[in-house]
């Protein structure tokens, strides 16, 4: 069985960035990455079990991409008790936390919930990445500016994730997207207007490679020049854009089938990519993740450059031995978000699915849900 990233969104989504959906280089430094450590989760206070209540939610508009099971192999084995306990790696100072969120929505409204601290520690203090999943070309340029210009006023790295291609999700739960592909072609020149000057990374389209096997080989073809098209277009309106194309995860396709796809969507060259991500909104473990990652790098040939960013934001516990895709019981937050992760290839651990937005099993899906994120903090 596979965990495909994505499969509830609705229309106005964006994955723990709120604001963003209103109508109102490198990112690292040169030199090796120094790697330091988060103190030990079992040194935060204590915080007592909720007792049942109902929490304000966010606006029914705002929903979060998620994962699905598809056919497939079966996933990843389980990893070793050592990396159960490797504690996650101190937030970089240089990524941006965009002020506006589900979660942050929650901490300010809920200062009295006795989960309230440990929410607030473990999630709301992490930066997150910012999804843009309704196709509202109008505003477009200004939503994304409004994220990119944050992040350069702060001096840290925004991450972008268009969520828009044509027949996102194979017509799943996630169904939605541009019209056709002149449409999100226009679509794409507006988000990459917003992308300003400063260093940002963009997630280009998760699922958008990995699950086009639905597709005719002629409508695959198109699908991957339009990639192939966006990444240029990011990396001409922002050269310190740093954009990354859909690697799926270690559970789904084999290295050298994910390599030739990304190949003909442009991942391989430098005019439109910086390489690969993988793992998002999923559970796999980040050892699997980097071996996989090098893997599809090995297999896509082009410049020694490319690298590899890996969503950890619910990979602590690994996933699920049964393929459970949906909130699945006994799952923890992974690794914190860094641009120092002190691994060959890989660039960033990224939290790109905000954790606590529910995959629709323990709450509506895509809307922060407390009991939810609460479990995975503890």
């Amino acid at each position: 069985m596979v965990v495909a990233a994505s499969v509830v969104v609705a229309i106005g989504t964006v994955t723990g960035m709120m604001s963003a959906l209103d109508d109102r280089g490198r990112s690292d430094e040169a030199g090796p990455p120094e790697v330091t450590r988060s103190p030990s989760l079992e040194t935060l206070p204590v915080v007592p079990a909720p007792s049942p209540s109902v929490t304000k939610s966010p606006s029914p508009t705002s929903a979060a991409p998620t994962p699905k099971r598809t056919a497939g192999p079966t996933p990843s084995p389980t990893r070793t008790e050592t990396e159960r306990r490797q504690q996650p790696t101190v937030v970089s100072a240089r990524l941006y936390r965009h002020p506006e969120s589900q979660v942050l929505e929650w901490v300010r409204d809920n200062s009295g919930d006795p989960r309230h601290a440990l929410i607030q520690t473990r999630i709301a203090a992490q930066p997150a990445a910012v999804w843009f999943a309704d196709f509202t070309p109008d505003t477009i340029t200004a939503r994304v500016r409004a994220v990119t210009s944050g992040g350069s006023a702060s001096g840290r790295v925004p991450v972008v994730v268009p969520y828009a291609i044509p027949d996102r999700d194979c017509g799943g739960h996630s169904q939605g997207g541009a019209p056709d592909l002149d449409a999100y072609d226009a679509w794409i020149d507006r988000f990459a207007a917003g992308l300003g000057s400063g260093d940002v990374i963009v997630i280009l389209e998760p699922d958008s490679v990995a699950q086009s096997e639905c597709l005719s080989a002629g409508e695959r073809a198109d699908r991957f020049a339009s990639l192939a098209r966006a990444g240029r277009a990011f990396k001409a309106a922002n050269p310190k854009a740093r954009v990354y194309y859909d690697a799926g995860h270690s559970g789904w396709n084999a290295p050298g089938k994910q390599a030739q796809w990304l190949k003909q969507a442009g991942a391989a060259s430098t005019a439109s990519s910086d390489g690969v991500f993988s793992n998002v909104s999923n559970f796999h473990d980040t050892t699997d993740e980097i071996a996989y990652d090098r893997q599809v790098l090995d297999a896509l040939g082009g410049p020694a450059s490319l690298g590899a960013v890996i969503d950890t934001s619910r990979n602590g516990a690994g996933a699920p031995t049964d393929g459970e895709w949906c909130d699945p019981a006994g799952r923890k937050l992974g690794r914190a978000p860094t641009l120092a992760t002190g691994e060959a290839r890989i660039d960033a651990y990224l939290w790109v699915k905000l954790p606590g937005e529910s995959d629709g099993c323990k709450g509506k899906p895509g809307t922060f849900t407390a009991s939810y994120a609460y479990d995975l903090a503890r």
